[in-house]
């Protein structure tokens, strides 16, 4: 009986493991990452090979994330833009509600 006490001691007492799963996938990521650059060293390709490849990933990954800039810039613009809009439409009733 005792010990059956003893294993629900610590009943009641949750914490939130939110922060481990966030270093978990933070640590995952970068040991793909590292993993990647690994098997991209070891493949059997000439020094000149292998640095023209990295140069041209390196490339389109930059041309890839300054393509989502674009977008996310254009995505703020028109959501400006709506919100803009909103509030030129919404003002004129907001003064009929004050009076």
């Amino acid at each position: 009986m005792i010990e059956r006490n003893d294993e629900f001691a610590n009943e009641g007492e949750y914490r939130s493991s939110n922060g481990n799963l966030s270093v978990g996938f933070a640590m995952l990521f970068v040991g793909l990452a590292l993993g990647a650059i690994t098997a991209l060293l070891i493949a059997p390709k000439t020094g000149r090979q292998m640095r023209k490849t990295l140069r041209r990933k390196y490339e389109d990954a930059r041309d890839a994330m300054d393509d989502i800039q674009d977008q996310a810039s254009d995505w703020i613009d028109k959501g400006s833009d709506w919100a803009d809009k909103a509030k030129s439409r919404v003002a004129p009733l907001a003064k009929n509600f004050r009076r």
